[in-house]
């Protein structure tokens, strides 16, 4: 008797573990919803988050340790130094994102949905949206990442002689430290079109594309990956949400791991003002050779995992709070 009502409860758990949708589609959503949320959720992450991007930033265009020895000392030198302000410098400017967002997000639910007419196979649904919507968020906030790159390697020195070495500036700016923050960002965006025209707010571009297209193909086809597998060894009552927020942040680390050199080297180019992918490739390998693989890397780990499954706690939480009447009762958290 107590077999048989094991079993019962068994194959009661599966049925509803079969019914229950996996993932949200595009058409399931009420955009009205979504978009608002979407924007605060991303605004919030960023917030909350930023210090870690103005850290793996400054990290990876310094050569070998000249300023920061690793993820841990690179907090408190800033913080030293230049106080909570250092720590999110460019922020504002780098906020304009979520604007970019809108468009990432939309691309990748747009292909998805499209290739899900010809029956596609989830993960290579995930591939292709992820790399298109990169290209699109690329094409629109590459100026954005520009300006605000600039502004987080660039550090005051408070005039003592350890204090100097603290701070890349690149484009030649008067460091007056009465100068707002808005006045060091014109004249940032002024010297960039001086130097280079429209051009220079474009510069790093295609290393940008061959960063973050692959970046954000892998780490959806990953993500979806990674859910697939956890699904299939993880018990049934298992929280759906839990599941993929691990499935992310695992995302998160595999793409981290085989992306790293390039996104060095796409820092490097818009930062250094350098001429081309081959000539920083080239600098970088005959300063750090084999380095250019760890250089940064903890701290774009710890930020990849922490953006990873924050962005992933927020989008697919919201997705859920979007979803349509009709649809409610398939959801599972």
């Amino acid at each position: 008797m107590t077999v048989r009502k094991t079993l019962s409860i068994k194959s009661i758990c599966n049925m509803e573990h079969q019914q229950f949708i996996k993932t949200i589609e595009w058409d399931m959503m009420d955009k009205k919803t979504f978009f608002p949320l979407s924007m605060l959720s991303s605004f919030s992450v960023r917030c909350f988050l930023y210090p870690l991007t103005v850290i793996k930033t400054r990290l990876q265009v310094q050569r070998h340790d000249q300023m920061y020895k690793g993820l841990w000392d690179a907090y408190k030198t800033i913080y030293r130094y230049e106080g909570m302000p250092g720590l999110y410098r460019g922020f504002w400017i780098s906020s304009f994102q979520i604007v970019s967002g809108v468009f990432y997000i939309s691309t990748y639910e747009g292909v998805r949905f499209l290739l899900s007419r010809y029956d596609a196979d989830s993960r290579l649904k995930a591939l292709v949206g992820g790399g298109c919507a990169s290209i699109v968020g690329q094409t629109i906030i590459v100026p954005v990442d520009v300006l605000s790159q600039h502004l987080m390697v660039l550090g005051y020195s408070d005039g003592r002689k350890d204090s100097r070495k603290l701070f890349m500036n690149t484009l030649g700016l008067s460091l007056d430290p009465t100068r707002t923050k808005l006045q060091t960002t014109i004249e940032i965006i002024r010297q960039i079109y001086l130097r280079d025209g429209i051009r220079g707010f474009y510069r790093g571009y295609i290393a940008s594309l061959c960063t973050y297209v692959p970046n954000s193909a892998m780490w959806w086809a990953f993500y979806q990956l990674y859910q697939d597998k956890l699904h299939a060894i993880l018990p049934i009552w298992m929280s759906h949400l839990a599941i993929q927020c691990i499935a992310g942040t695992l995302g998160g680390f595999t793409t981290t791991l085989l992306t790293n050199p390039l996104d060095i080297v796409r820092a490097r180019l818009q930062i250094q003002r350098l001429d081309s992918i081959r000539q920083t490739f080239q600098i970088l390998w005959a300063e750090e050779h084999l380095r250019i693989f760890t250089k940064g890397l903890s701290a774009r780990m710890v930020q990849s995992a922490c953006f990873s499954f924050a962005i992933i706690l927020g989008y697919e939480s919201i997705k859920r709070v979007s979803i349509k009447e009709e649809y409610r009762s398939k959801i599972r958290w």
